[in-house]
């Protein structure tokens, strides 16, 4: 097998991580060859990302000269956008979060109210440092299928305004810098990989509002065609019909979802604002609560039968306002390991998230850093008018 040779977005993580200190520790952690890395730090060291300075320790011999972001180097601007809120974050080049605040939002305000909204709120947010670094790259995250090669949104059940409108291409306007447009389901999956060391096949849920589900294969997010891991229309079996807001009935979504739990208790009696607080309800024992909660981790544990038998992951990671509710983990955790194969669940993890509600800031600044280099390099080699 023939593994991937490390790039420069990998040399720079190592450096901005505090992996590595010189280019020697580059290549011992890379695999590569000391000349390969030295070409690919000079590089680096160009594009004004990385610089070199002062004496590190030494190993015996000379002692080498240590690496370090540079303080130029910039920044990344990402917004987490939900259905009622958006989490905004700044991020340096290794992707590790300077800042992050959290607004209410509505996209279903429409898709260009909504992002010159939160374009200003990331101006403001890079104004309030003062340091006067640039913006190398801006990410989002949506709660719809993607395009990765258009960077549009396409048929979202819960976006009603934004079906294949330009998102890239309206933030490439306004910021003139690399765009990442992804799912938040994958952005969440590509942050956990940071936080789960070992486990290079993830399953990584967002049980909020929606449904959504990011895939880690081999160490790397598997998109497929822009839908790959996209779980909440699965259909399921139960006793009455229920209309998805996809159009189709009977899908997981409407039954095991945030805005169906919240429904569902609406019928009851019980008013409920957010989906987090199903979660309060359920820790505090309201029967209503602790039933529907209980039934959606089961309806989500039928459907992740299947699909770990299918995809054997090192671990089944839930995250999202209602993960914070134990009887739907429970749930889940019973589904799977009761009705999986005994090989695909041995040593199967079924976990909470570990990197928090940052998960999908943390991920976009992952998946930023390759395409900031990217960039960085066509302007350097671009011919001079």
């Amino acid at each position: 097998m023939h593994l991937p040779v490390p790039g420069k977005g990998e040399l720079l993580r190592l450096v901005a991580l505090g992996h590595a200190e010189s280019r020697a520790d580059l290549a011992r952690h890379s695999g590569l060859a000391p000349s390969s890395v030295s070409l690919r730090v000079e590089e680096l060291i160009e594009a004004g990302l990385l610089q070199e300075e002062g004496a590190g320790a030494s190993r015996g011999g000379r002692r080498p000269r240590r690496l370090r972001l540079a303080p130029q180097a910039g920044l990344l601007a990402i917004a987490d956008l939900g259905s009622h809120h958006v989490r905004l974050g700044l991020a340096d080049l290794s992707g590790t979060p300077l800042a992050v605040v959290e607004h209410p939002c509505d996209i279903a305000a429409g898709a260009e109210p909504t992002l010159d909204w939160i374009c200003d709120r990331l101006e403001e947010l890079v104004a309030a440092r003062g340091d006067g670094l640039p913006v190398r790259g801006v990410g989002i995250g949506v709660p719809g299928p993607v395009d990765p090669a258009e960077g549009t949104v396409i048929s979202p059940s819960r976006m009603p305004g934004w079906s294949e409108y330009p998102v890239r291409a309206h933030l490439s306007a306004r910021f003139g810098v690399p765009i990442l447009v992804e799912n938040d389901a994958n952005l969440m999956a590509a942050g956990e990989y940071l936080a789960w060391p070992g486990c290079e096949n993830l399953m990584v849920l967002k049980v909020g509002t929606g449904i959504g589900c990011g895939i880690i294969a081999g160490g790397r997010l598997h998109r497929g065609r822009g839908a790959a891991g996209d779980i909440s229309h699965v259909r399921v079996r139960a006793d009455a019909s229920v209309m998805c807001s996809c159009g189709h009935s009977d899908c997981l979504e409407a039954y095991a979802s945030g805005a169906a739990l919240m429904a569902a208790l609406a019928a009851q009696g019980v008013e409920v604002a957010h989906p987090s607080r199903i979660a309060d309800l359920a820790a505090d024992g309201v029967p209503q609560a602790t039933n529907l909660v209980r039934g959606a981790g089961r309806l989500i544990g039928d459907v992740l039968t299947a699909l770990v038998n299918f995809f054997n992951p090192d671990a089944v990671v839930i995250g999202g306002s209602l993960s914070a509710a134990e009887q739907l983990i429970a749930a889940v955790r019973g589904a799977v390991y009761e009705r999986c194969l005994p090989l695909a669940t041995r040593d199967l993890k079924i976990d909470v998230t570990r990197a928090g509600p940052d998960a999908a800031i943390l991920g976009a600044g992952s998946l930023l850093l390759d395409a900031v280099l990217a960039d960085a390099w066509v302007e350097q080699t671009a011919p001079r008018p």
